[in-house]
């Protein structure tokens, strides 16, 4: 081992950054009791056996994307027979046919996966407080969640502004009531009309009318905790717990009808830690925060100290929670959301290590050894609720394309295995629904992960990415919002449950749906999500731990593996309605139809991009045009650059219209972020501005991006922006 000129360490034939090299042999390792010298050369090992494989599937893709290109530029205007297009699809080895009926094999998943249903948060892992936050919003208070959002009016003098409303909380008091009836019904009565709860030997009764009344199932009573004259009351329900806590002596409670404090939600059951999408990780020096993270989080050593008014605040994960059983042993109820870490995908590489020929390492790779060894340290914790009580470590991967992508994340995963000595399958894997090869392909890609698979889930966003650039010379796309409504999107949403029922993931693994993009608008989101649980979906994706607990009372009002079995028999999908592009006919396109919609589209690329570039934020609330504020990651990004280049191609627009529209919308954005004291104003020098390059490359090079990923415009604009304040 010896040290270059370049802040690198030469291990056998890798060149190691030195930030991450110090951070693997000084922390990372004696978590786990690894020997640095094993681990190198295993991994050295692994580097060198994989890499070629990675690179042969990226060509693949190219290959695969060149020959759709072609077939349809011989075939302009989008009017092309679809069962030749089918045929064709076939022949060139994109559509295969699907093999014999299996199920999966997935073993030792924990429960918060297998079994129950739930909201489940994605975060992103480079910032300690977002992360701990997330980590701990297992247990929501229902009251805030209401109190806080539009869900309750503010109508009839139910504003939220100022001190505490009594009208407001009477209003929040009403509905939390309205959910005890539905989630924790009495017998014969009405939790409104209860004057008091409390014991009976072993049993919760409540009073009403001066009279005791049961639960109108006692079974769902699971326990009790009291602290003086306060008490909380535990209960189950469609495998999700719910707390009554009452005490008269708190603000609320002292006031309420039968001293009722809170409402206390399991909320988050699952929690994504995300290295990817909602990060922006360049460098070594990024990719060691990320790290550093994960393993704090998997450590229980994580803490975030933070200002907040005049008090300074330090988070740290949540303990577990203890209860007294209804058969008068402990009860311990973890504190925590059971958490995934995502990697990246098969596409990027990074320059935290060079290998024996001196080109970046599979950032992929690289993810899969450390994010395990950070996950290994988990089993040293003592005195609490492991991450997982089975040891499993559960590795969420993005923008695989296709089954033989799937396989090798399988081999991979087997070879971190070897790595560490674990055995097989200890490494869990989710396989994310969001490129269209995988789409036509789940069954056999599933089938290429199925004894370590545990979660495949929808995503709209990445989906109709690579939906646009998979058909980008097929013809010019609908608008954005009329892509949402092509049969395409449903045949996608209801396949992939269909697809997942039909392997035998209920029981084993999530079936999940994605993201509420809208994290102020929670009255719309509870009018709406419902459908997440209804389509047969154990998960959904929310944006804040308020949006969970508030999301998760949609899965006590519906019972998730009831209506899978029910879907069970349900027909398959449509393949053909999934292999229809979204097209338009441009003559349906007037001027100020395509100019909202650049405005739009470049209002949110700038929005994002420019914090993304300037500040190293992956994923952040832009206000989009009309101000509302919506949650942006590369998913996001993907398609309205995407969208932008078809029409570019397709003669919707020009290059001449597409520069004002930016310039414009720039001036926009700068004007939203006015508030921001370490924002760097684009409008003023467009040229000057990396961010405002970066955001118009993104459509004007949008054809020529593989599969249509911003990654590889993104890092390689961030590290000039750092380039230039380091020199």
């Amino acid at each position: 081992m010896s040290n270059d000129e370049k802040g690198r360490r030469e291990v056998g034939g890798l060149r190691v950054d030195t930030a991450f090299f110090d951070f693997v042999e000084k922390e990372l390792l004696p978590s786990i009791d690894t020997e640095p010298a094993a681990f190198w050369s295993g991994f050295e090992a692994l580097i060198d056996d994989l890499t070629p494989v990675n690179r042969e599937l990226l060509q693949k893709r190219d290959i695969l994307q060149q020959q759709i290109d072609e077939w349809h530029r011989a075939r302009p205007g989008g009017d092309y027979d679809h069962a030749e297009y089918v045929t064709f699809l076939k022949s060139i080895g994109y559509l295969r046919d699907a093999g014999e009926a299996f199920s999966i094999g997935t073993q030792n998943v924990d429960p918060e996966i297998a079994d129950i249903a739930g909201p489940q948060l994605v975060v992103p892992v480079s910032n300690a407080r977002f992360a701990l936050n997330a980590a701990n919003a297992r247990w929501g208070s229902l009251y805030d969640a209401l109190y806080g959002t539009d869900v309750i009016s503010e109508d009839n003098g139910q504003e939220r502004a100022g001190p505490y409303n009594p009208t407001r909380g009477c209003a929040v008091i009403r509905y939390a009531q309205g959910f005890l009836d539905r989630a924790v019904p009495l017998d014969g009565a009405n939790h409104a009309d209860v004057s008091d709860y409390g014991l009976a030997g072993n049993e919760f009764v409540a009073v009403v009318d001066g009279k005791t009344v049961s639960l109108a199932d006692p079974a769902a009573f699971r326990g009790h905790a009291r602290d003086g004259d306060a008490a909380t009351y535990l209960f189950a329900h469609n495998g999700l717990h719910v707390e009554i806590q009452t005490d008269p002596h708190h603000p609320i409670g002292r006031e309420a009808a039968a001293n009722v404090a809170d409402i206390i939600l399991e909320s988050a059951i699952t929690t994504i830690q995300d290295c990817e999408d909602s990060v922006a990780a360049v460098d070594a020096e990024d990719k060691v925060g990320v790290y550093r993270n994960w393993l704090g989080l998997m450590q229980g050593t994580l803490e975030a100290t933070f200002a907040k008014g005049s008090d300074t605040k330090t988070r740290r994960l949540n303990s577990d929670r203890e209860y007294t059983g209804v058969d008068g042993k402990p009860v311990v109820l973890s504190g925590r959301s059971l958490m995934l870490v995502r990697n990246v995908g098969h596409l990027m590489t990074n320059g935290t290590i060079l290998d024996r020929n001196g080109d970046e390492v599979f950032e992929g790779i690289m993810d899969a050894v450390v994010t395990t060894a950070c996950a290994l340290a988990n089993r040293k914790l003592q005195g609490s609720l492991p991450n997982s009580r089975h040891g499993s470590v559960y590795i969420v991967k993005p923008k695989m394309h296709g089954p033989d992508e799937a396989g090798f994340t399988d081999t991979l995963f087997s070879r971190v295995e070897d790595l560490y000595g674990l055995e097989r399958n200890t490494l869990k894997v989710g396989v994310m629904d969001e490129e269209r090869r995988t789409t036509v392909n789940l069954m056999e890609s599933i089938r290429a992960v199925k004894d370590r698979l545990v979660f495949i889930n929808t995503g709209f966003l990445d989906r109709t990415g690579d939906e646009i650039h998979t058909s980008m010379q097929a013809g010019p796309m609908k608008p954005k919002e009329a892509i949402k409504q092509q049969p395409w999107i449903n045949a996608y949403e209801d396949w992939n449950v269909d697809i997942g029922i039909r392997c035998g993931l209920p029981g084993r693994a999530q079936i999940g749906k994605g993201m509420w993009p809208k994290p102020d608008e929670m009255k719309q989101m509870m009018d709406t999500k419902q459908a997440h649980p209804e389509a047969g979906a154990n998960c959904a994706w929310v944006p804040s731990p308020t949006a969970a607990t508030l999301h998760v009372m949609h899965y006590h009002y519906v019972d998730v593996a009831a209506r899978q079995r029910e879907l069970a028999s349900r027909p398959l999908a449509s393949l053909d309605d999934i292999l229809t592009p979204p097209l338009c006919d441009p003559n349906t396109l007037d001027a100020q139809t395509i100019q909202s919609e650049l405005d739009n589209n470049a209002q949110g690329i700038l929005g994002y991009v420019v914090r993304w570039i300037d500040q190293g934020v992956g994923c952040s609330k832009v206000p989009d045009i009309n101000d509302v504020g919506l949650m942006e990651d590369r998913a996001t990004l993907r398609i309205s650059s995407q969208h932008m280049a078809n029409w570019l191609l397709h003669g919707i627009t020009n290059e001449k219209q597409l520069r004002e529209t930016f310039e414009r919308m720039a001036a926009i954005v700068d004007d939203q972020n006015a508030g921001d004291p370490v924002y760097i104003r684009m409008s003023d020098d467009y040229e000057g501005s990396i961010a405002y390059r970066a955001a118009r490359d993104l459509v004007l090079k949008g054809c020529q991006q593989p599969n249509g990923y911003t990654e590889p415009l993104l890092h390689d604009y961030r590290q000039k922006l750092k380039a230039s304040r380091s020199g």
